[in-house]
């Protein structure tokens, strides 16, 4: 449907022309149309390439000349005026013309650069690791936005597959800048530690120590929520601690399963300042044919137009999907439903499927 709209906007230019032309030769001597002949190459200028918005100006002052001169108008002061502003606004078209196209130009060089700044920020996984398919996306709630607050990490270590899906609190290069620490801290950690919780702790001290070097209430401020989860090289379980995120989701046989965490814990970079209590890992069981989905809180708050939120327990509830890409698929376009297509939050979704045969 949006191919074909601006497949046919081409030809507006035209149209307005055309249309100037007829009411201007058809009705009264006296009544012009030079508004439909300027309005034509700027419209030109806004949709298409130089050579048409050139080629839309000509064909403008064409027009305008004939017609002034079919009525006996182009020996007068006012048939002149009307060319000239007619000439003059072709002649305008054309540089606004150049102007939007060099401002393309510079919105594309910055897309790309926000491109490369999410592939080495957020790099994506590998597709699988050992029997676990994975696959993660990543939508963010500004208008051409590649990289948010949001964050994802899977890393293969000696303990099995580790995997992180964060939500920094607040936005713009704060969040990025915590959003590269955390993975920093996460990726090194991850092979390192012996135990979740030893990861979860090297975390609170990376976040901590990067909160320090703000200043005023900013120290107290960049937190993160956070789930890590764990699939052991051997056995049917998995591992998680939830540092204050949205419960993880556990699909299997089209059942889902909500697995809010035994004890509640404060988000990342809070737990050392305010003295809480070490995290508790919770081990569930994770057979082969589950999936793991991971998420940040876009998903939940996802709202439609009454105002009522995504409710992915209920979406995914009695479904199955051949893999994680096709679940992300599926849960993606079951929310832009819901809202209208409306996003107003960064959303990080990452899911992992253990294959029927073999271990990971």
């Amino acid at each position: 449907m949006r191919r074909w709209s601006l497949r046919h906007l081409c030809w507006l230019p035209v149209l307005i022309l055309a249309g100037g032309a007829l009411l201007d030769y058809h009705t009264s001597p006296h009544f012009s149309a030079e508004a439909f002949y300027t309005a034509a190459p700027m419209t030109a200028a806004a949709l298409l390439s130089l050579r048409a918005t050139i080629l839309s100006g000509i064909a403008a002052c064409v027009t305008d000349y004939l017609l002034l001169t079919h009525f006996g108008f182009i020996g007068d002061s006012g048939g002149r005026s009307e060319l000239a502003a007619v000439a003059t606004v072709s002649a305008f078209a054309v540089v606004v013309n150049r102007l939007m196209y060099y401002s393309d130009v510079r919105l594309q060089s910055a897309r790309r650069i926000a491109l490369a700044v999410q592939s080495a920020v957020l790099p994506r996984p590998p597709a699988s690791v050992g029997s676990c398919r994975i696959a993660v996306r990543y939508e963010a709630a500004a208008k051409d936005a590649q990289i948010g607050g949001d964050l994802y990490g899977v890393q293969d270590t000696p303990y099995g597959v580790r995997c992180l899906v964060g939500d920094v609190r607040g936005k713009g290069m704060g969040a990025v800048k915590a959003v590269d620490v955390a993975l920093g801290v996460f990726r090194e950690a991850a092979d390192d530690e012996p135990t979740l919780v030893g990861v979860a702790a090297r975390l609170e001290r990376g976040l901590r120590r990067e909160a320090d070097r703000r200043p005023g209430l900013e120290r107290t401020e960049g937190f993160v929520t956070g789930a890590l989860a764990e699939i052991p090289r051997s056995g049917d379980e998995l591992r998680l601690v939830n540092r204050g995120h949205p419960a993880p989701l556990l699909l299997h046989g089209g059942r889902v399963r909500c697995v809010e965490p035994s004890e509640p814990s404060l988000p990342l970079g809070l737990a050392g300042l305010l003295g809480a209590d070490e995290d508790r890992t919770d081990t569930v069981p994770f057979p082969p044919g589950s999936t793991l989905l991971l998420y940040t809180d876009g998903l939940t708050e996802a709202r439609d137009r009454a105002g009522v939120f995504y409710d992915p327990v209920a979406g995914l509830t009695g479904r199955e999907f051949p893999g994680p890409d096709a679940l992300l698929d599926a849960l993606l376009t079951d929310v832009s439903r819901h809202t209208g297509g409306r996003i107003t939050d960064d959303m990080a979704l990452l899911a992992v499927t253990r294959d029927v045969d073999g271990s990971p």
